[in-house]
């Protein structure tokens, strides 16, 4: 059976990117899936900052890093700011099928709702099918997308499609 844990100690680190966010599924003691989770609330602001806290530190420019990114502000959905967000979902190859995708999005989705949240968001790359019938199996359901042709162009995904779900 496949051990669900938390990362690092929860509430620390505000960006969605810092290891305090993320649970890990484990089999037989090696990282086998992953996700992100937290509240929408703040997530960009958090995130600028830590880009900017990582730029200072390796003498990067924190602009030059935001406007590398800004290819996909034009389709990106995120949820609302009552959300709770379940983001940058892996899996190793060798694992899926396994549902340790669905135990971590359960772990997160219990997460959520002892924080008090109601409703649960998750996005994906339009064209990602895997991705969408593993959350229309954990219970989301289409809720918008975004598309962009410029995005589509440099990645070749059309844009990105959110689901959500009640807790």
């Amino acid at each position: 059976m496949p051990r669900v844990h938390d990362a690092a100690c929860r509430g620390a680190g505000g960006s969605w990117y810092h290891v305090a966010h993320f649970l890990v599924a484990a089999v037989d003691g090696v990282p086998a899936a992953a996700l992100c989770t937290m509240p929408a609330s703040g997530t960009v602001v958090a995130a600028r900052a830590a880009i900017e806290e990582v730029a200072a530190e390796t003498g990067v420019d924190a602009d030059g890093i935001v406007a590398r990114g800004s290819y996909a502000r034009s389709c990106w959905v995120q949820g609302g700011e009552g959300d709770w967000l379940i983001e940058h979902v892996a899996n190793e190859s060798p694992h899926r099928g396994g549902g340790l995708v669905q135990a971590l999005i359960g772990r997160a989705l219990a997460d959520g709702k002892a924080a008090g949240y109601s409703r649960a968001s998750i996005s994906f790359l339009i064209g990602n099918d895997v991705a969408e019938r593993c959350y229309a199996k954990a219970g989301f359901g289409f809720a918008e997308e975004k598309r962009d042709a410029a995005f589509e162009a440099l990645t070749g995904a059309p844009g990105f499609r959110r689901f959500a779900r009640g807790m």
